[in-house]
């Protein structure tokens, strides 16, 4: 059984892993319009990956047999600008969620040692998640607006290969 403080932490990271899924949802439908195909496919897998780790937590805190709660869903915004613009949000947002992951890890760390064990894993992921993110930014800062530049970092990341279901 998980006590009120980490099950109130829990249910606080579900949300922030909900409001993710469908914030880079709302990115890929705008990368879409503006025919950044590419850029599209790849935050729409993003966005398949956080509900995976929304689900994640959902399925931890049923085990440990906590109360999920589903709150309701910010409306999100339906222009996020450029690719820059758009991946410098992603950047700022894998930021502020592994700070999230971080302060809940150092809060249960001394008090409950399995969901510490399990905020590590999300660490550990957030690690490559701001890796990614901070190299597209990157890529796209050098790119400056160069539209064959553009178009080629598109193509390259829709390349990007959704995870195989248990992997």
């Amino acid at each position: 059984m998980l006590n009120e403080q980490i099950l109130k932490m829990l249910n606080n990271l579900i949300q922030i892993e909900h409001v993710s899924s469908t914030l880079y949802l709302a990115m890929a439908a705008h990368m879409a319009k503006k025919n950044y195909t590419g850029m599209a496919s790849w935050l729409r897998i993003q966005s398949g990956e956080e509900r995976t780790h929304m689900l994640r937590l959902i399925d931890y805190v049923t085990d440990r047999d906590g109360t999920v709660e589903i709150k309701s869903m910010p409306a999100q915004p339906t222009d996020f600008g450029n690719p820059l613009e758009t991946f410098k949000k992603v950047l700022e947002h894998e930021q502020f969620v592994t700070d999230s992951y971080r302060q809940a890890y150092t809060f249960t760390n001394q008090k409950d040692q399995q969901t510490a064990d399990l905020l590590q894993q999300f660490l550990r992921e957030q690690v490559e998640e701001v890796a990614q993110s901070q190299t597209i930014v990157d890529r796209l800062t050098i790119a400056d607006n160069n539209p064959a530049a553009l178009l080629i970092l598109d193509q390259e990341l829709g390349q990007r290969a959704a995870p195989t279901p248990g992997a």
